[in-house]
């Protein structure tokens, strides 16, 4: 008997449909779902010693699996410290064989700003989703070039924007979202320590340093957040009391924001004065945050008395359970690399309001 042309494609379909479930499951069975996944801090400074590493010993869906590093003693500190295999052990030159370890999922990249991109890409190259700490990259051409990167290799980019995981943060952006006390009107936002240091990356402008891309993130975001918008002017003015330090980059940064809505943001970040404190007025109230962006998490209130103080054991885990989530269950990301792309697109304006003493539009 003749097959119809119909019957022998259905029956193709059915055939196909059966083999595919036959091999999803074998590799399934062969490959078990991860409950947590295995993460590489790449650069070992005081954030990933002092801050990610101990994080890690709090999350639950990631671990610390690998380390890369250019100094071998610290290699030898951290493999003693969290029982590191020595395959999970990487330097700069050799970075590229992590693409054949089955133990690392993410690559977390610590480093540097002017040295993310290159590393981000390798990453995204040797198949492997990536975090990234802030800020993203000294330009808005590097980020574009990690954000395709990831997209090319069909891995995920986190940036490390661990506020934007704080719950205290996530109240005032709701309050901006609900329009709880109607428009955002202005926003004053601050960000900044002093910094005794004089030969930290933080100072060198070829490494990425300013205050602008490092403390003056956090200022720009909260008003960003804050606002819920992205900031369409700014007019700017870099300055330094240490020129002897800071003779490659600005210490202090003050701008000015200007907002599709019509809100202001007056902001200040700095590695010479202590500061740390957000303040919205709204058209029928105000609500302030101090700090606005601590690592112990963060607090404020609103004129209506009710109090943003939510308890915090650590953001950093926070950020990379939530991150790790995500990609296990295949949703966004809270900061992808658009986000950080955002922020350095900002960044960029102000920089060119500062060469050219005008207002820049964005």
């Amino acid at each position: 008997m003749k097959m119809e042309r119909r019957d022998f494609l259905s029956k193709a379909a059915i055939a196909s449909a059966a083999t595919l479930f036959s091999t999803n499951s074998l590799l399934s069975a062969t490959y078990p779902a991860k409950e947590k996944l295995g993460i590489a801090l790449v650069g070992l400074g005081y954030y990933s010693t002092d801050l990610l590493a101990p994080a890690l010993q709090l999350t639950e869906k990631a671990y610390l699996a690998g380390i890369v590093t250019g100094t071998p003693s610290k290699a030898e500190t951290w493999k003693k410290k969290y029982n590191l295999p020595e395959k999970n052990i990487y330097n700069y030159q050799n970075f590229d064989q992590i693409a054949n370890n089955p133990d690392i999922d993410v690559v977390y990249v610590v480093l540097p700003p002017s040295m993310h991109r290159e590393f981000v890409v390798r990453a995204a190259k040797a198949g492997k989703h990536v975090f990234c700490e802030k800020p993203m990259a000294p330009s808005v051409a590097d980020c574009e070039a990690m954000i395709k990167a990831c997209k090319d290799n069909k891995v995920k980019l986190a940036i490390g924007y661990r506020c934007q995981h704080d719950p205290n943060i996530q109240a005032y952006m709701q309050v901006a979202k609900e329009q709880k006390f109607g428009k955002v009107k202005m926003v004053t936002s601050a960000a900044g320590y002093f910094d005794g240091r004089t030969n930290h990356w933080k100072q060198n402008k070829a490494l990425g340093g300013g205050v602008m891309g490092d403390m003056g993130v956090y200022a720009l975001q909260g008003a960003r957040l804050a606002t819920g918008e992205e900031p369409i002017s700014v007019i700017a003015q870099a300055s330094t009391t240490r020129p002897e330090i800071y003779k490659e980059v600005e210490e202090t940064m003050m701008f000015l924001l200007e907002f599709p809505s019509g809100a202001r943001a007056s902001c200040q970040t700095s590695f010479g004065i202590n500061m740390n404190y957000l303040q919205v007025n709204y058209e029928k109230g105000w609500l302030k945050m101090e700090p606005q962006s601590g690592y112990n998490g963060n607090k404020g209130s609103m004129s209506d008395g009710t109090l943003i103080n939510f308890t915090i054991k650590s953001q950093q885990a926070k950020q990379m359970d939530e991150d790790c989530m995500a990609i296990m269950v295949g949703t966004d990301l809270i900061a992808p690399g658009e986000e950080g792309l955002r922020d350095i697109r900002v960044v960029e304006a102000i920089y060119k309001s500062v060469k050219t003493g005008q207002l820049v539009k964005i």
